[in-house]
């Protein structure tokens, strides 16, 4: 039997110029998930960097659901989605934050997390990381606390990374512009 060769999840990331509006180069991750190879490679990829005695994964709308379900499915450890606001059904703990061109608002279940509880955040972009940084101090006012956040692409001219203080951070494919 022959080995299968390496995927390059690089391959599966397909770039939309000027997408949602000019100047942007979008990169859009369909061809990644339409790949099952490339979707479970990704995914285990993600699973190497969990660090141990985690009791979550919190996914961020939308994306990020995709990515920390199938993280939690495959290391066994429960999922938490973090919502747009109305979507959850129970008593929530909100957060609003500021974005480019005025604010929006994430919210969780407020049973979702307590004290103790360590987390993992995953998303499928880090980007100026103002998301991730709002959803980090939506966890830790739940007081649980965040071990990690993971990406599959990091944006590094956009310095997201810097918005996260001290938590650490692994993104699987960088692009410098």
């Amino acid at each position: 039997m022959t080995a299968k060769p390496a995927l390059q999840l690089r391959d599966f990331i397909r770039n939309i110029p000027d997408f949602p509006k000019p100047g942007i180069n979008f990169k859009d991750i369909s061809p990644l998930l339409a790949n099952g190879d490339a979707f479970s490679e990704c995914t285990s990829e993600l699973s190497v960097h969990m660090p141990n005695n985690i009791d979550a994964i919190v996914g961020i709308e939308s994306r990020g659901f995709l990515f920390g379900a199938a993280l939690a499915q495959l290391t066994g450890i429960g999922f938490i989605p973090i919502r747009k606001p109305g979507k959850l059904p129970a008593e929530t703990h909100a957060i609003e934050y500021e974005l480019e061109y005025g604010t929006d608002i994430l919210e969780i279940h407020r049973d979702a997390l307590s004290q103790g509880h360590r987390v993992v955040i995953v998303d499928d972009l880090l980007a100026t990381g103002g998301t991730a940084a709002a959803t980090i101090k939506l966890i830790e006012q739940l007081g649980a606390e965040v071990a990690a956040c993971l990406f599959v692409i990091e944006l590094d001219f956009l310095a997201g990374k810097e918005k996260l203080g001290d938590t650490p951070t692994v993104s699987l494919l960088h692009y410098a512009d």
